[in-house]
């Protein structure tokens, strides 16, 4: 699906549209973390639009011909890759047309509006939206963008991992959170080719366990039912071609429930002041739920990847 070049080119490309995230120890909490090694954790939370999904959206946008941009832009989301692809569209004069699910969060549709977006509830699940928006895109011929499933914004999230060896150091293992498996696959890999020895954990929540159900298969599998609250990391099935780097990436998930996501989302506000959304406290809640899984570390990163008030109310 992409190759470290891919990254790099979309790195070049998006540069000066996106933020250079800063990165943080998690220590000297009153509450510490269950675990023995130094955790230092990447706040994409303060990116653009507030998550990772600037990356992708801005290397989906940057790699379009005037004519297909001009066509117009569409996209099914959750929540952040909306917000996303609505800043990404309004630089270039497009109001985006994005479809979501009815729990998607009200601030992050008002977000999307903001920048000038039109949002249509779709269904309850990402899997109605996403068929909106490939009936709209089928209809009108605008450009979709696809939230995991498409080349240019894998490798626009893939660019978190370039920043994260040039900022955190040697860290041995890296803590992803997981929704449709575009982000864990482009840092993935960039982390395998540039630091093979690192162990890459995702996380997934246990109502929407979609590419752990998979890797134990050894096939892409739907799930039959997504029970998760949390809009942007449930998702039914993934892409067959994320999927693939699935495989040759990830190293082990681990579950955790939305009630362990909404713990984590207020520790970290409570200790650090970081106000995360439930799956940017995912990996955080992977550490205070299965610490014996990280017993071998010495040296932990983790992404905060979107920003949020669920756990600001303590």
């Amino acid at each position: 699906m992409i190759a470290l070049s891919d990254v790099e080119s979309a790195r070049d490309r998006i540069a000066g549209q996106i933020r250079l995230t800063p990165v943080m120890v998690l220590d000297r909490a009153r509450e510490p973390l269950p675990v023995a090694a130094e955790v230092v954790a990447k706040l994409e939370l303060h990116q653009v639009t507030g998550s990772f999904k600037a990356r992708g959206a801005m290397s989906r946008l940057t790699d379009l011909q005037p004519d297909r941009i001009a066509a117009g832009i569409v996209a099914a989301s959750g929540g952040n890759h909306g917000v996303a692809v609505a800043r990404a569209a309004s630089l270039v004069g497009q109001a985006a047309r994005i479809y979501v699910p009815s729990g998607v969060s009200p601030a992050k549709a008002a977000a999307m509006r903001g920048w000038g977006a039109t949002v249509t509830i779709a269904g309850d699940e990402f899997v109605t939206a996403d068929a909106a928006a490939r009936a709209d895109v089928a209809q009108t011929g605008a450009t979709y963008f696809h939230p995991f499933a498409d080349p240019q914004v894998v490798a626009g999230q893939g660019t978190i991992g370039l920043e994260l060896l040039e900022q955190a150091g040697d860290f041995d293992t890296l803590v992803v959170a997981i929704g449709g498996g575009g982000l864990i696959s482009g840092l993935g890999t960039v982390i395998r080719v540039l630091r093979p020895g690192v162990r890459i954990i995702g996380v997934e929540p246990v109502g929407s366990p979609t590419l752990a159900a998979s890797l134990k298969a050894g096939r892409l599998v739907g799930l039959d039912a997504v029970t998760s609250r949390v809009p942007t990391m449930s998702c039914h099935k993934t892409d067959e071609r994320i999927f693939q780097i699935a495989q040759g990436v990830i190293d082990e998930i681990l579950l955790v429930e939305d009630d362990d996501m909404l713990a984590a989302s207020r520790w970290l506000w409570r200790e650090f002041g970081i106000a995360a959304d439930l799956a940017g406290a995912a990996t955080t809640a992977a550490l205070r739920v299965h610490p014996a899984a990280f017993a071998g570390s010495r040296r932990i990163c983790t992404l905060v990847c979107g920003a949020g008030l669920e756990g600001t109310v303590l």
